[in-house]
């Protein structure tokens, strides 16, 4: 094969991959032409080479073109390839322009790119979203617990999106508003006779500050009466104070049980001494018969006398008991 040979095999191919790409993005050239949307095949070549979905492009400037706010295809494929959702931002410029909205595609683009959904942010800003929050439970100042159920109205805000807090924020917010109205009351009664007191108070403390939205109104849509805290916490703490009094009795009581015991044992210890005394006492009459200090009349004097007083308490005892009966 000569070299002229494989020059046109080469040019063949080359127009063979040249037609097929522009069969390939003929019918979006051609619906770009007919929309005005002015795409052409070289840029739909190169979005295909810089690994652009032309689709997504093509329908993004027909779209913004269509309804009178063009784009240029370069910004549009600057934010597809930033990783944005370039139809989400197409359909919220149009939007904020049917809504009076000044909204530009480049702030649209840097929502989208700060992971809002720019979108919904403009809907919510034409069509304000409720937020229902869950039981918020406070307590009163007279211990009544209380359980409120609130619905927040909200509206997105453009120029707060990006850097802006969310709804948990606002939720959160909300909640602690409620517990500080509720716990500043001075009874539970006050709450129920005018629950708008909560949602007044709360409105004015501008806890939308520093969030992506403007709260319109907070509405009270269920109180509900939940524990007397006040009547448990009196309740918890007297069988605390019960349970102390106990132990100190507990104590006292075992003090008095050791100082008993020891009375007992001196009582033994001194029980013992006097058997012990009484031991020795045949052994000093021994003695004293032996050294002449004792004679027998007044041994026998002692036994009489001995004698005598058993008698007078066997008689003294005997006296009791019929007197009893």
């Amino acid at each position: 094969m000569n070299i002229y040979s494989l020059g046109m095999l080469v040019l063949a191919v080359v127009a063979l991959v040249l037609i097929y790409l522009l069969a390939s993005f003929f019918s979006l050239w051609l619906q770009a032409l007919f929309s005005k949307a002015n795409v052409s095949i070289f840029q739909l070549l190169g979005m295909r080479l810089r690994k652009v979905n032309p689709r997504m492009i093509v329908e993004a400037r027909i779209l913004s073109v269509k309804a009178g706010i063009p784009v240029e295809t370069n910004l549009l494929e600057a934010h597809y390839l930033s990783g944005g959702n370039v139809l989400r931002v197409v359909q919220a410029v149009i939007a904020a322009n049917k809504a009076n909205i000044n909204l530009s595609f480049a702030e649209s683009a840097a929502i989208d790119l700060a992971g809002r959904n720019v979108l919904e942010a403009v809907q919510m800003s034409v069509n304000p979203k409720v937020i229902t929050t869950p039981k918020v439970s406070a307590v009163a100042l007279d211990g009544i617990q209380l359980q409120a159920v609130t619905r927040i109205t909200v509206r997105a805000s453009i120029r707060k999106l990006v850097g802006g807090a969310g709804e948990e924020t606002v939720i959160a917010r909300v909640g602690e508003g409620i517990v500080s109205s509720i716990g500043s009351a001075k009874t539970h009664k006050e709450v129920l006779e005018n629950p708008n007191m909560i949602s007044k108070k709360v409105l004015a403390s501008g806890l939308d500050a520093g969030t992506a939205f403007e709260i319109l109104s907070i509405d009270i849509a269920d109180v509900d009466v939940g524990h007397n805290i006040g009547a448990i916490l009196e309740t918890d703490r007297a069988e605390a104070d019960k349970k102390i009094a106990q132990a100190k009795a507990e104590e006292r009581r075992a003090m008095a049980a050791a100082a008993e015991q020891e009375m007992k044992a001196r009582v033994v210890e001194m029980q013992a001494k006097v058997v012990e005394a009484e031991a020795q006492i045949p052994l000093a009459m021994a003695e004293a018969f032996r050294s002449g200090n004792l004679g027998v009349m007044d041994y026998y004097n002692m036994q009489n006398i001995k004698a005598d007083t058993q008698m007078r308490a066997q008689i003294s005892g005997a006296s009791e008991n019929e007197s009893g009966k």
